[in-house]
């Protein structure tokens, strides 16, 4: 898909969805939320895609938040509104059921940082910045920021980032857990695709069945988690990529997962 605010490419099962709003830093407005949407539904039903990487058109932005002109005729109502839109295309991406990589190629502020706060992991070009500045707007972050930072950094660092408004530079987010691996700016990009190139080669099943059981950790107890994972582990050995897998290791080859 391409258009005004969002390009998508497909290259060796993996899809590069690049925000386009350069001029605007790639600020998040009606026309990219909805643009998001439509592409993270068609990636979730292709079944040659097997792992994503957002990031943003231009060196400056990866997302610097909401576009402050859609955010400014907001009221009670419609803000609210406003918050589960975005809360809604968010959580489709967290729950893709397929490794999705954020490359954090410069500002992820407000909007941005929540939209890389979703996916699964986030990689940062050494010149990258981090923040939730929207208490100098008079709001809260209203994309999952208030529940997935602390997750991630942890209640106290978190609600000091929120409270703030303070932007974290590359290495404080990686130090803190927010970053996962941090490369020079020229490398960032290709650097990223390398490691979803190596996801993709993986078994899909498997991928899926991960991303599913750690995340029930973050909803549930400890031993509720655990029931899920034994259950969703038998799941795993009922499948023939489980066989190849086996297989492949036995006879000492490289395994063909097929995604059955």
């Amino acid at each position: 898909m391409n258009n005004d605010v969002l390009r998508s490419e497909i290259s060796l099962g993996v899809a590069l969805v690049t925000l386009h709003r350069p001029d605007k830093l790639n600020a998040l407005n009606g026309d990219l939320l909805e643009a998001l949407e439509f592409t993270f539904l068609s990636i979730q039903r292709d079944e040659t895609v097997r792992a994503v990487v957002v990031t943003g058109s231009g060196p400056r932005a990866f997302a610097a938040g909401a576009d402050i002109a859609d955010l400014h005729s907001q009221n009670a109502h419609s803000g609210r509104i406003f918050a589960e839109r975005g809360q809604r295309v968010f959580s489709l991406i967290e729950r893709l059921g397929i490794p999705v990589i954020a490359a954090v190629n410069g500002f992820a502020l407000g909007g941005g940082c929540e939209l890389a706060m979703a996916c699964h992991m986030r990689f940062a070009a050494d010149t990258a910045r981090f923040g939730q500045p929207e208490i100098n707007l008079g709001i809260i972050p209203g994309y999952g920021g208030t529940q997935r930072l602390p997750r991630l950094v942890g209640m106290a660092k978190a609600i000091e980032v929120i409270l703030s408004g303070e932007m974290l530079d590359a290495v404080e987010a990686h130090r803190l857990g927010l970053v996962n691996r941090i490369y020079p700016h020229a490398e960032l990009l290709d650097r990223t695709l390398e490691f979803a190139r190596s996801l993709a080669a993986k078994a899909p099943l498997a991928l899926r069945a991960c991303l599913e059981a750690t995340q029930i950790a973050a909803d549930t107890s400890e031993l509720e988690g655990l029931h899920a994972e034994a259950s969703i582990f038998g799941k795993t050995c009922g499948t023939n990529d489980f066989k190849e897998g086996t297989q492949a290791f036995l006879e000492k080859r490289p395994a063909t997962f097929a995604g059955r």
